[in-house]
């Protein structure tokens, strides 16, 4: 093989996706006139806040070689609880960290299922998909909560220095995730136990804990998630969330991170994020039907999962 076709490959395995990424830009900035535009691209930041925030989360558990179905109904739970918190008289920073406690421990409540139990992280979430959902459900009797205190819709409606307050709590939480998987010994642990369990039980990695520890950190960014869309929309509606772990899933996938763990992170999750942001938009703008949309997604995702696995099987 020659140097310069080396050179190429490792050209594309490194920034394939941001030249993906600015392909689709390109063509959707030809395509449509008002795509390039200030108020839509900060539009756009905004609108993928929201999966972009669930989805490092489960980029930290799909490292670890886990899977969590229940982000979306989590998502509509601790919304409630946080509104209902807030509603009820408490301040708004007390709401919010009540929501935050309650999606961490439900996470706790997944992983403990998983690390201690056994049971397949995909029936595991799967059954907390439906209890987050009735507890949602449960808790309001079905009705959303709204007249939330202005103090509580900064944190969706907000801005500072010029940009919305959701895209600020994207980068943040963005960064303090990198922090956590690439230099910690904790973040080390997950990817060692995503690329081969029993070898980071016999090097005396804590498998149980540092489990636990990723679904703890999925709850708590479903949880985070939630404060952010609940005060966007100045309500909590106990139905939210629905299939907000699909986009999750495919924010991830498509940013490079593998379904069979060890590998990936939230900076190729972020990518993965603004192009599925960017394609809706750009449908969007361009009057493409939502059933149409839906088709285009599922490609992307299978395209992904299809470069994936070509090279996997190269790098095998």
């Amino acid at each position: 093989m020659s140097l310069a076709r080396i050179r190429w490959r490792e050209v594309l395995a490194r920034f394939g996706l941001v030249m993906a990424l600015a392909a689709l830009v390109l063509i959707l900035s030809l395509l449509s006139d008002r795509f390039l535009t200030s108020s839509n691209v900060i539009n756009v930041l905004r609108q993928i806040s929201i999966n972009a925030i669930i989805a490092f989360g489960m980029t930290v558990v799909i490292i670890g070689r886990g899977i969590d179905l229940s982000v979306g109904s989590l998502l509509a739970l601790t919304g409630v609880v946080g509104a209902s918190l807030a509603v009820a008289g408490l301040p708004a920073s007390v709401a919010i960290a009540g929501a935050l406690a309650l999606g961490t421990c439900m996470g706790v409540f997944n992983g403990a299922f998983v690390a201690y139990a056994g049971i397949a992280p995909f029936i595991v979430t799967l059954a907390g998909l439906t209890i987050f959902r009735g507890m949602a459900l449960a808790i309001t009797d079905g009705r959303p909560v709204s007249g939330l205190p202005p103090a509580f819709m900064t944190i969706g409606y907000g801005n500072f220095l010029g940009l919305p307050v959701p895209i600020w709590i994207m980068l943040g939480f963005l960064v303090l995730t990198h922090l956590i998987l690439r230099y910690t010994a904790l973040g080390r642990a997950v990817y060692a136990i995503g690329g081969n369990e029993e070898a980071a039980r016999l090097s005396g990695i804590p498998v149980r804990r540092t489990i636990l520890f990723t679904f703890a950190y999925s709850g708590l960014a479903a949880s985070l998630a939630a404060m952010v869309l609940t005060g966007r929309l100045n309500s909590a509606q106990p139905s939210a969330g629905a299939m907000f772990e699909l986009d999750a899933i495919a924010a991830v996938v498509v940013g490079g991170t593998s379904l069979f763990g060890g590998r990936g992170g939230v900076f190729g999750t972020l990518v993965g994020a603004l192009i599925i942001g960017v394609i809706n938009n750009g449908m969007n703008l361009l009057n493409v039907p939502s059933f149409y949309q839906q088709i285009v997604k599922g490609g992307v995702i299978l395209a992904a999962l299809l470069i994936e696995r070509l090279a996997a099987t190269r790098r095998a």
